[in-house]
């Protein structure tokens, strides 16, 4: 059973490595508001008419590799609300910056236009999700991406996983399945895990979920615990809470599950959502409507097994092309909103914001695909906690609170579309591992030709200091 599995992994490895060009330019710049000269971040960059792309960092910078057959075709830089740039990219000068000038269309010009269309944020946003079948793929699709996970408390990072993931999807946006997308795990970079093992929480939470044993952490003895155990616990409660399977397959995957049932932005999402025409934008050339979503009658929940993700407002901003409704990007944040979860969300994370949400799509052959994610969610991890006797159940949760709060920041980016036949149809005969937290090999020749997200200079400081207390990354 064990070599069979080996196998296959090793063929799905073997395919996806088949896929790469190892022959490339590397573009690496920074990219700046021509106006306060401030870094933009979450910039497009891509070769026009491919899927071989980028998004800028914190700073503003970014690497891309390019295929040397298309050292003739156009790179684009662009960003909502921002003029693009384009350049062949044999030309494009990795030793100046490159400045985007402001964009923007008038609202008036658009609402306005004699053809009949919805004026308000709300039937546009009822517009943009009718036609999801029309804008987003209607076929399987492979797609190869690129995923950074970290985690710290508020004192320093203590974790920190970067990854190459493959994401398979045979979807229509019809029926809201999710049994039809599976995530596989090709390779690791980087595998640095400084947490400190000592998560009572997340160890009464497993045996009550998976023993069926009801104890709470309070009356859990740490020196009476195999710290076996307790890795296996929190293993399991970081596959729950950051498993890249609930991220794809939950309700937070707005776009693409919105026919599943109870999805956020399915039949009722006028209940829980009130969208708020803003102003118009511009992208790449395209008007773009830019709408502010607020709260609305109902709470939002996230039905998260295990976990009271119940009583949140939405807020942020839908972007959707004027011409065809097509999403462009979406920014989502649940904050607490309910008694029960202001309450909760303060004494466990220390935030009211738990759950904060970008995505962004890229479109190839007149369909939208996944371009980037950013999820960033706050976890308890009761690091320190004194089992004192002497002490009250309050005084026990304010200490070490520096160390007790921590939050996990994921980045996706996907870096390439596969619509062939002949490679859609191995995914059947190759076994998936969508596990980001399992130890692999380091495998230079791979990474050495694979589409990354550039650190950001915070990122940057976090691998040097995790590299300082950490013997976990080994090069082979």
């Amino acid at each position: 059973m064990k070599l069979s599995y080996l196998k296959h992994s090793l063929k799905l490895i073997v395919f996806l490595i088949s896929i790469t060009t190892f022959s490339q330019h590397e573009l690496k710049n920074k990219v700046v508001d021509f106006v306060n000269l401030l870094p933009i971040e979450n910039a497009s960059v891509y070769v026009q008419n491919t899927t071989i792309g980028t998004v800028t960092n914190a700073d503003g910078k970014f690497v891309l590799l390019v295929p040397e057959e298309m050292a003739k075709d156009t790179l684009v830089i662009s960003s909502i609300g921002f003029k693009s740039y384009k350049v062949p990219v044999d030309e494009f000068d990795n030793s100046f910056e490159v400045f985007l000038e402001e964009d923007v269309a008038t609202l008036e010009e658009v609402v306005l236009n004699a053809t009949p269309r919805p004026k308000t944020g709300d039937s546009i946003v009822l517009r943009a999700l009718e036609r999801l079948d029309r804008n987003f793929p209607s076929q399987a699709y492979l797609q190869k991406g690129f995923l950074r996970h970290k985690e710290r408390n508020k004192k320093q990072f203590k974790w920190l996983i970067e990854s190459a993931i493959t994401v398979y999807d045979d979807t229509t946006y019809v029926n809201g399945e999710t049994d039809n997308l599976k995530i596989n795990v090709d390779e690791v970079r980087k595998s640095y895990d400084l947490r400190d093992v000592d998560s009572l929480f997340a160890y009464s939470t497993y045996l009550k979920y998976n023993a069926n044993v009801n104890l709470k952490p309070k009356n859990l003895r740490r020196d009476t615990i195999k710290t076996s155990s307790l890795v296996k616990a929190i293993k399991w409660n970081d596959t729950r809470v950051n498993g890249l399977e609930g991220l794809f397959k939950g309700k937070l995957n707005l776009v693409r599950n919105s026919k599943s049932p109870d999805a956020l932005f399915g039949e009722d999402v006028l209940a829980t959502h009130k969208f708020r025409l803003d102003t118009i934008l511009v992208d790449n050339e395209r008007k773009i409507y830019k709408i502010q979503i607020d709260k609305s009658r109902e709470y939002v929940g996230l039905d998260t097994e295990g976990i009271f993700n119940e009583g949140y407002n939405a807020k942020g901003w839908i972007y959707i092309y004027w011409d065809n409704f097509a999403i462009k990007k979406i920014e989502y944040d649940l904050v607490a909103a309910s008694p029960a979860q202001k309450t909760r969300s303060k004494r466990l994370f220390d935030t009211q914001t738990n759950h904060k949400l970008v995505i962004s799509y890229m479109e190839y052959q007149d369909k939208m695909y996944p371009n980037y994610i950013y999820y960033e969610t706050p976890k308890l991890v009761n690091v320190g906690l004194k089992n004192d006797q002497n002490l009250t159940e309050e005084e026990q949760e304010r200490y070490n609170k520096e160390e007790r709060f921590y939050y996990t920041v994921q980045e996706i980016l996907f870096t390439e579309i596969i619509l062939d036949e002949e490679k859609l149809s191995q995914v059947n005969t190759s076994n998936w591992d969508p596990d980001i937290f399992a130890k692999k090999p380091y495998h230079k020749s791979f990474w050495d030709s694979y589409n990354t997200l550039l650190e950001s200079e915070e990122d940057e400081q976090l691998i040097k200091d995790l590299t300082k207390r950490s013997s976990l990354y080994n090069k082979n």
